[in-house]
């Protein structure tokens, strides 16, 4: 409905706990892990010794065990900010695998590693992600990947979303204020006034910096769906002056203008996908 192109491949975690397996093995060969009551865990603080470990978020040892979450399990690890690769499943546990710790299930952040370097490699362009992810999920991706593929980063470049509002207020199930993509394309929904055209939707998405905090509202989308109403209306004017007979009166002022506008429009999309300046300069350009 958005006019993206269909990935080529959806994997699941589940149809890949072979390949989760077989990384964590090779974490435990070279050192950076440790079993404990059929439970595996990353050695963080070796690592951290050894590799730059933060780098993406920026964070330092000292703060992660100050923001490391009371979970089950503590007190079995040698260092609290130490992760789970591999949990011993509980008898009550309804997923579990035979594996050469016993049964269990993969850890949170091992899936991602082991299915993103089968079918991307050991390293590929962009991964992509909230900015709620970034620490500690994204940091553990690159410690595990590092360790089993040389020290090569799984990334060359990460780009984090920032976080939804509607009306100022932060989405979640806890605000009851939750709004699913049908409901937006539908309008059923209590907080909606009318339903939106999928390509408005993508048009006011895209008019944020993916970086900055986007908000949904009735009046900003009303306000979207008039401006890309404008563009729309431009383009097939724009259609019908290109037809044979129809003569285009210009300057060489505004085509020079014309030809800067469309230059920036690549260096902007350069620029960390700066969609909202692209946006800008087509309404210059209209």
């Amino acid at each position: 409905q958005f006019n993206n192109l269909p990935p080529s491949i959806e994997p699941t975690a589940t149809g890949h706990i072979v390949e989760q397996i077989e990384m964590i093995r090779k974490i435990i060969a070279e050192g950076f892990a440790y079993e404990v009551n059929g439970s595996v865990y990353f050695d963080v603080k070796k690592y951290a010794a050894h590799h730059p470990y933060g780098k993406l978020s920026g964070r330092i040892m000292d703060e992660l065990l100050e923001t490391t979450r009371e979970l089950e399990g503590q007190d079995e690890k040698r260092n609290k900010q130490d992760f789970a690769l591999w949990k011993k499943a509980a008898p009550e546990h309804i997923m579990r695998w035979a594996s050469p710790w016993g049964e269990g299930f993969p850890g949170w952040h091992i899936e991602c590693s082991a299915m993103s370097s089968k079918y991307l490699g050991r390293q590929f362009d962009i991964h992509g992600g909230g900015m709620d992810l970034m620490f500690p999920h994204h940091e553990s991706e690159i410690a595990q990947s590092c360790i089993c593929h040389s020290g090569i980063m799984p990334a060359r470049y990460w780009l984090h979303n920032n976080m939804i509002t509607i009306n100022g207020k932060k989405m979640g199930k806890s605000y009851n204020n939750v709004i699913k993509l049908s409901e937006l394309f539908s309008g059923d929904h209590p907080i909606l006034e009318k339903a939106y055209h999928p390509m408005v939707v993508r048009f006011y998405i895209l008019q944020t910096h993916y970086r900055s905090t986007l908000d949904f509202s009735n009046e900003a989308l009303q306000g979207s769906e008039k401006a890309f109403r404008r563009l729309w209306e431009a383009y097939e004017v724009l259609g019908k002056l290109a037809h044979p007979g129809n003569e285009i009166i210009s300057g060489t002022g505004l085509d020079t203008q014309v030809n800067v506008w469309l230059d920036e429009l690549a260096e902007f999309m350069n620029d960390d996908f700066n969609t909202a300046k692209v946006i800008a300069n087509m309404f210059e350009l209209t």
